[in-house]
């Protein structure tokens, strides 16, 4: 008798969910895939037509020591190709011409790797922007009066040992006390803002006219500018010394102000401000 109850009131339940169940079943089940699927409600975009600029570029190689320098042609859709002269560059080398050699690494305008002539100025080619007027070519070549290793390469060995020259780092007769770091006030330190910048792209140095005809004793002003920064520095107690060595006709005194240094910096430095006041101090001392 209670096995009957019992399917008796199993019997009752499923009557009473059944209905409950199979319709949301039967609308699954019943789901075509086009219902299921989304419908695209916009167009694919079009592809953009090419918009080819001509970029000539300086060309050296040292293992053909016979063939003069030439300006290479070669064409670049800029519809395809990144803003900046740098994305430029890469896309030839990769697309077209694997032998066309040039320095980077950050593309972020921090490394200074990048510094070449383009369009008559020197700058970075990372961050300088492509001109889109196709009617006029790029002309690009490596910063002007240094020797060339190849293409867009300058041979930057004479301009890192005139940076080393300034022994660019502290200098101290008496370290801290307690043998910890060196402090420094807040305004200490901003006094080495528009100086610390400075990545040595060479930009400034190569596009000074003293620097073309005097880089053999001149230092130059990429140089000068980090000499005048350790110079100032509360940290520093070697300023006097420092000064001492830049006593003679060429070191500092072959800037005449032409202020090209200024003008082409990336970073928007001002060296020759930091020239002048080198000269400030070394007259007032």
């Amino acid at each position: 008798m209670s096995i009957a109850l019992t399917s008796l009131r199993s019997a009752a339940i499923r009557a009473r969910w059944a209905p409950a169940v199979a319709a949301p079943m039967n609308r699954l089940l019943n789901t075509s895939a086009s219902n299921s699927m989304a419908t695209p409600t916009e167009a694919a975009p079009t592809k953009k037509e090419p918009l080819m600029k001509t970029f000539e570029i300086y060309r050296w190689n040292p293992d053909e020591p016979t063939e003069k320098p030439r300006l290479e042609k070669y064409q670049v859709d800029l519809n395809s190709c990144g803003p900046m002269v740098l994305d430029a560059l890469i896309k030839i080398k990769n697309e077209q011409d694997a032998t066309l050699t040039f320095r980077r690494s950050c593309r972020e305008g921090i490394c200074g790797s990048c510094a070449m002539n383009i369009e008559g100025g020197n700058t970075l080619a990372c961050i300088s922007k492509v001109n889109r007027d196709v009617s006029k070519p790029v002309k690009i070549y490596p910063l002007p009066h240094m020797y060339v290793v190849k293409d867009l390469v300058p041979d930057l060995t004479h301009f890192y040992k005139q940076y080393k020259s300034i022994e660019p780092y502290l200098k101290q007769t008496s370290p801290p006390a307690d043998g910890r770091e060196n402090l420094q006030s807040i305004e200490d330190r901003k006094k080495l803002d528009g100086l610390y910048e400075c990545i040595l792209c060479a930009c400034c140095s190569t596009s000074c006219p003293s620097y073309w005809w005097n880089q053999e004793e001149y230092l130059g002003p990429a140089v000068l500018m980090q000499a005048y920064r350790w110079m100032i520095d509360s940290r520093d107690q070697f300023g006097p010394q420092r000064r001492e060595k830049l006593q003679n006709s060429m070191s500092i005194y072959r800037c005449h102000t032409i202020m090209n240094c200024s003008k082409t910096c990336p970073k928007g430095l001002q060296p020759g401000a930091a020239i002048a006041k080198i000269k400030y101090m070394m007259a007032t001392e």
